[in-house]
């Protein structure tokens, strides 16, 4: 007897997701348990059904299917869908379960849901293929122009030029911006590569500041000095940041 896996499509456009689902119908070990027409619904509808599989669309309007993977709790296997032939290639090199390039044929879903059969018997497979994922595609990105976090079950998007400054903790980051605080599970590392550096500079090994935010900056103790931002906030700087931020200002 086949076992039988639980599915998700998420998709913007109606007859995408039409195609996929009458693909489906030649497939009995699948179950289609939903679909939704955006990143927000999708990110919401997979932590709360946990399906095996998740049928996700690249590019889409307001949250893409990249952004949308970071928000994650439960992690699915994934099979890209999408028009543009440079996003599915990357994903697919990225150790992503398979893609299928717009408009495809059921002789190539067949292929691509065979792969995802094979592998959704080992969870462990998954999570490292998902995470693999993750780790690579956020590494490929250049200068961020927004950085999308979940709050409680809130998804906030926040334009790189909102952001004042970013603080160390622990294992994860504390963004704060113009729309407020937000916690991300990110290093300082990737925000120090991925923030354009004429704006920003990481002036501590716990602080990253925008440079136009910074109003002063000012002797603390001996040899110790703190950079006071345009909202009164204190922030400490190390000797050398101390020294590179005076060049930048």
């Amino acid at each position: 007897m086949q076992n039988k896996h639980t599915a998700l499509i998420i998709d913007d456009e109606k007859l995408a997701r039409e195609i996929i689902k009458k693909f489906l119908e030649h497939h009995s070990n699948i179950e289609l348990i939903g679909e939704c027409s955006n990143g927000f619904d999708g990110v919401k509808t997979i932590n709360e059904l946990k399906p095996d599989l998740i049928f996700l669309d690249i590019q889409m309007p307001k949250l893409n299917g990249f952004e949308m993977l970071e928000l994650l709790d439960h992690k699915p296997a994934i099979i890209f869908s999408t028009a543009y032939d440079e996003y599915a290639l990357k994903a697919f090199e990225v150790d992503a379960t398979d893609y299928l390039l717009k408009p495809f044929s059921q002789e190539r879903f067949n292929e691509a849901l065979t792969k995802v059969v094979n592998k959704l018997g080992s969870k462990a497979s998954i999570d490292k293929g998902f995470n693999n994922l993750i780790n690579t595609l956020t590494e490929q990105k250049e200068f961020l122009d927004r950085v999308v976090v979940k709050t409680n079950k809130k998804i906030v998007i926040i334009p790189t030029s909102k952001i004042t400054y970013i603080q160390a903790q622990d294992d994860y980051v504390m963004i704060n911006s113009e729309l407020g605080k937000h916690l991300k599970q990110q290093t300082m590392k990737f925000y120090e590569q991925h923030l354009d550096k004429k704006d920003f500079y990481r002036v501590h090994r716990s602080y990253i500041v925008k440079l136009s935010a910074v109003k002063q900056i000012e002797l603390f103790e001996k040899d110790s000095y703190k950079i006071t931002l345009k909202d009164g906030t204190k922030i400490p700087v190390s000797r050398n940041g101390y020294k590179k931020i005076k060049e930048l200002l």
